[in-house]
């Protein structure tokens, strides 16, 4: 609470594996009593009935009164002036594939990418109002066999990295169980 009784703007980071629960306890975090904007990063490629499964999986756990964004523009998104609507982002593993893409990076040197991830940073460090931002933490295993892989795995831990510094509260789930970091 700050000195005139209000609550100031919270930003959030949730790191977790796959299927450790962090989308779930993302949307435990924001006051879903009211509106919320939930950003959803993932493209859907055709013919691929297993991550359209996934994506409706998470559309069928929202509330109906929130806001869904899909394929935006992130940075601008979470640019945008406030208007007092929470923001949940699920997730940044998504949107960086999705900006490696974009740039056709995948052969190209590490840190092409960097200026839209410091657009993304920078982004966060400036938003107004309650942010809550998913991203996987893929770090903690195996190195991967291919350079893409490798290469995406250093990109998220960098934009990881560099996000946790301007969050306030950094939480990694841990098979299901949130460990607070910040």
């Amino acid at each position: 609470m700050t000195a005139d009784g209000s609550v100031p703007d919270v930003r959030t980071l949730v790191l977790g594996g796959a299927r450790s629960g962090k989308s779930a306890h993302a949307e435990g975090v924001v006051d879903g009593t009211g509106p919320v904007r939930y950003v959803a990063t993932a493209r859907t490629p055709d013919g691929d009935d297993d991550w359209a499964q996934r994506v409706a999986v998470h559309r069928a756990r929202r509330p109906p009164h929130w806001e869904t964004v899909e394929d935006a523009d992130l940075v601008a998104l979470v640019s945008a002036p406030p208007d007092g609507v929470p923001v949940l982002v699920d997730d940044l593993g998504t949107w960086l594939t999705a900006e490696i893409d974009d740039a056709g990076a995948w052969s190209l040197p590490r840190g092409t990418i960097a200026h839209r991830c410091d657009a993304l940073a920078d982004a966060v460090a400036t938003h107004s109002g309650d942010l809550v931002l998913v991203t996987p933490e893929v770090g903690l295993g195996v190195v991967p066999a291919t350079r893409s892989g490798r290469l995406f795995r250093d990109e998220i831990g960098m934009l990881n990295a560099r996000l946790a510094q301007e969050c306030d509260v950094v939480v990694l789930l841990v098979a299901g169980i949130p460990l607070r970091l910040r």
